[in-house]
């Protein structure tokens, strides 16, 4: 467990890992949200690129948009750290020597790595994700008009410099993972190693997927399982990335992870699965992009396959079946037969499927 006294400090306060310590979830998210948007300023301050360019980058970074996978960095590292925080918040009676507890709070505070990994990996997943957002509304793709409430980056500058936005937003994702920028301590080796072998193949299967995606709309009766296989790559595979990363940069014992990856592939399907019935439920001014898209590009979606009501039911289970998995593998608690609403347990990861399974856009 660590501190960071000088890079986790903005307008907004001093940003602790620890979930319990706020108050609400949407004042931990708040916090989080805040330091994102001031990491973000500060790669684009080092990165140093030529306008328009960094103005589009900006632009989509810095939009209305729910921040998923940022937050699942954070709360997969705040869940990990409260796990382990328990098992070691036993009384030591051993411990009488006033100048040992000095010393090892003196290391506990000049560490602060592990806590600015996490920010690494934060920033690394969203600018991945804005990247696939920019490039999927290019009109060789689905031709959108409207992202996070405004004009989509080819219609607020042009084509070119939005196409050259999504690339370097790409690299951007894998150079911030080691890169020396203000306000951040030095990158852990050892760490980084980790983040980037989750990270790397998990941004490819993206693409993957999103190729999957678009094979798919050529297809008039698509399986269920094919159309699950699509998603586990095209949405999964980066919050896959996200909670494990988060995970990682605090710690995460071998158990845990698998406990993450569990978590993390019922919860991205869950999400698509959700996507889908609000792209037919909810308004343009809601969504902050068109309402109905999925039916205009004839896409293949869980509402089309199995009905409203069916994806929505189908989305809360897969919602439920990752609250159990972090309920039994980080909070190592077993959910009684009649808990089947989503609650926070004073956990981060579960106070975000909630938020998650309540989104309107």
């Amino acid at each position: 467990m660590t501190v960071s006294l000088t890079s986790s400090t903005t307008s907004t306060g001093f940003i602790p890992f620890n979930f319990v310590s706020f108050q609400s979830t949407e004042q931990f998210h708040g916090a989080v949200r805040a330091q994102l948007a001031q990491d973000i300023e500060v790669l684009f301050a080092y990165a140093k690129l030529p306008s328009p360019l960094v103005d589009a980058c900006r632009y989509v970074m810095t939009g209305q948009g729910k921040l998923v996978r940022p937050l699942m960095v954070a709360s997969a590292f705040a869940s990990v750290n409260s796990s382990n925080n328990e098992r070691t918040d036993e009384p030591n009676d051993d411990i009488d020597d006033i100048d040992t507890l000095d010393a090892d709070l003196d290391a506990l505070l000049e560490n602060d790595s592990d806590y600015d990994m996490s920010r690494r990996a934060a920033l690394a997943v969203e600018l991945l994700h804005t990247y696939s957002l920019v490039h999927d509304d290019l009109p060789c793709m689905d031709d959108d008009e409207l992202r996070r409430g405004q004009p989509t980056a080819h219609i607020a500058f042009d084509e070119a410099t939005a196409l050259l936005a999504g690339d370097v937003l790409q690299t951007l994702a894998f150079e911030v993972l080691t890169a020396e920028m203000p306000t951040f301590a030095p990158f852990d080796a050892n760490i980084a190693s980790q983040l980037m072998a989750i990270f790397a193949p998990r941004a490819r299967r993206m693409v993957s997927g999103q190729m999957l995606d678009l094979n798919a709309e050529a297809s008039a009766n698509i399986a269920q399982d094919d159309l699950e296989a699509i998603h586990r790559d095209k949405t999964g595979a980066l919050i896959e990335a996200a909670m494990l990363m988060g995970g990682v940069c605090a710690g995460a014992t071998a158990p845990q992870r698998m406990a993450l990856q569990e978590c993390a592939q019922h919860i991205g399907l869950a999400f698509q699965v959700q996507d889908d019935v609000l792209d037919v439920t909810m308004t343009t001014d809601t969504l902050g992009k068109p309402a109905g898209s999925d039916e205009k590009l004839d896409k293949s979606t869980y509402v089309k396959l199995m009905g409203v009501d069916n994806a929505t039911s189908y989305a809360q289970s897969l919602f439920n079946d990752g609250r159990a998995a972090i309920s039994h593998g980080l909070s190592n608690r077993e959910l009684s037969d009649n808990e089947n609403t989503i609650g926070t347990d004073n956990d981060a990861l579960l106070a975000l499927i909630e938020w998650l399974w309540s989104r309107k856009k």
